[in-house]
């Protein structure tokens, strides 16, 4: 029996018009092609905090709080004082974040301009704002909706950052760049960007290595001179405190000479990898500094100390 004859036979090249095979291998390109276009569409809508490396994602968090940090400034060069941590009515009641005050200084002003500052952040009039969210507020590393963020300020009668008051930058007068003004929380604490809600002293005393931090061993803080730096999780409390106030007058946190040398705060050297990294400032009671060493890296000492400089 001849292929012809079976009904189920496959018909041999030579059977099969040469056109149809032209229009087989075009449709099969085609179907590439557009396989490989859907493939892309999806990558790219694919959100870009997931797509990127955890070391991408803390520098672009890092940017963020520079980003407020400059806006800061350029509200006081207006106001000649930092914006209050929330505004408040007539019954003082919390209105508005200085997250919601510093938007025309992050280049959105005709949203600012909306907003109605006598009516609740969450009142059905601001609706608008509510639903805007921006990168600038919200950490690469951050689940959750794009709305919340993790950046909020110390807010205390000794810290930056006050209710319902502004603050000048004459009347910090520790050190500015061992004073705290923004620190990113643990993701579960995540707020709306508008919600007058921050964070207080304890928060920054609490946080440790098992709370729900964005970045492994720490988390970033802006500083009222504008830098950005890493806080370790293992900062001793005492070095905390001193961080929140802008008044202590602790000046063995600029003349510890290992302090200055190892950092307080391990953040560079922490995402470099470097072997002393892990180190953290803890003060005895005899006032002085102990740098103590985490992990046993070779060659690293288990702890040094240090007196203040006369």
């Amino acid at each position: 029996m001849s292929d012809y004859d079976n009904p189920y036979a496959s018909p041999s090249p030579e059977s099969v018009p040469p056109k149809l095979k032209t229009g087989l291998k075009f449709n099969l390109i085609r179907l590439l092609v557009i396989g490989g276009i859907i493939a892309v569409v999806i990558a790219l809508m694919l959100p870009a905090t997931r797509r990127a490396s955890p070391a991408a994602r803390r520098t672009q968090c890092k940017n963020n709080l520079k980003q407020i940090g400059l806006a800061l400034y350029n509200y006081h060069d207006t106001y000649h004082a930092f914006p209050p941590a929330f505004t408040v009515d007539a019954d003082g009641k919390p209105l508005h974040s200085w997250r919601t005050l510093l938007l025309p200084y992050l280049d959105q002003k005709p949203l600012y301009d909306k907003i109605d500052l006598a009516k609740a952040w969450d009142n059905p009039v601001n609706a608008e704002a509510f639903k805007t969210h921006f990168h600038v507020f919200h950490c690469p590393s951050t689940e959750g909706p794009m709305t919340h963020t993790t950046y909020m300020a110390v807010v205390g009668f000794r810290s930056c950052f006050q209710p319902a008051e502004s603050r000048s930058l004459s009347e910090i007068t520790d050190n500015h760049s061992e004073t705290l003004m923004v620190i990113e929380v643990a993701n579960d604490k995540a707020v709306h960007w508008m919600s007058p809600v921050d964070a207080n002293e304890q928060f920054v005393l609490d946080f440790e290595p098992k709370s729900k931090l964005d970045h492994t061993g720490g988390t970033h803080a802006l500083f009222v001179d504008g830098s950005v730096r890493f806080l370790s999780a293992n900062l001793d409390p005492a070095v905390r405190r001193a961080l929140i106030s802008i008044d202590g007058n602790e000046s063995w946190l600029s003349n510890v000479r290992s302090v200055k040398r190892w950092s307080l705060f391990a953040c560079d050297a922490f995402e470099k990898g470097e072997a002393w990294a892990n180190r953290v400032p803890v003060v005895s009671g005899d006032g002085r500094v102990i740098i103590r060493c985490l992990s046993a890296a070779p060659g690293v000492p288990a702890a040094t100390e240090s007196s203040p400089e006369g």
